[in-house]
């Protein structure tokens, strides 16, 4: 009698436990099989996580950014770990500024540029367009390819020195002076897009006109989705 309560009492347990566990939304991470934290992969890799902290075009942290880690889809963190390897041949690395960022962020930026009276970041990022043409001028889009989890904006660091190199114009200056082949820059400055420009694009990335810094992942694992999940 008492092995045949035991026996019921676990098969009680069981039933529980899946009547309760619900199933996990949707925008819940799938780290576990689509996407990876980029440190991970390559720890070494170097960051300055500016939609996590207050240097960037709003001023302000973002939402959805709730912790300063990278996500990447699998195929673009193991593209962008070839360029790594590449660049640390000749003294270089990668230091990155934003990967994946959630729909939510998107919507946070979409509210913030309707608000005519917010212009706290406009002289140091966008100093000659006001801030409701960016979207217009395509700095800034409603869905972004960030979202897809395969776009990345970065730059190339000396290994010796730890230097950011000299790209012509800092990140997320929206200017013609950022698009990638601006006239107006030295010698060595083009030459150093250009040498981020083919490194990324020999590794399967194909590189946005306007920005030096912005990347995606020719053959994107989630072409047509833009996910939400925070980043924690």
């Amino acid at each position: 009698m008492k092995l045949n309560v035991v026996i019921k009492t676990i098969v009680i347990l069981i039933l529980v436990s899946f009547t309760t566990t619900s199933e996990p939304p949707l925008d819940t991470p799938p780290l576990h099989q689509d996407f990876v934290y980029l440190k991970e992969l390559m720890p070494n890799l170097r960051s300055d996580l500016r939609y996590f902290g207050s240097n960037n075009f709003v001023g302000q942290r973002i939402e959805g950014y709730n912790a300063p880690k990278i996500i990447l889809s699998k195929e673009a963190a193991e593209a962008l770990q070839k360029v790594q390897e590449e660049l640390e041949r000749i003294g270089f690395g990668l230091l990155i500024y934003d990967a994946y960022r959630p729909q939510q962020a998107v919507d946070f930026f979409i509210g913030w540029s309707q608000d005519d009276s917010d212009t706290l970041m406009k002289e140091e990022f966008y100093p000659n367009i006001d801030k409701k043409d960016l979207f217009k001028e395509g700095y800034i889009s409603k869905q972004s390819g960030h979202s897809r989890g395969s776009t990345v904006d970065l730059t190339i660091v000396s290994l010796k020195t730890r230097h950011i190199l000299n790209m012509g114009s800092p990140y997320d200056l929206f200017d013609e002076k950022s698009n990638i082949d601006y006239p107006h820059i030295t010698k060595n400055q083009h030459a150093l897009r250009l040498l981020l420009k083919r490194r990324m694009e020999k590794h399967g990335f194909k590189s946005y006109e306007k920005e030096w810094w912005h990347f995606t992942l020719i053959n994107e694992p989630f072409p047509d989705t833009y996910f939400n999940f925070p980043i924690e």
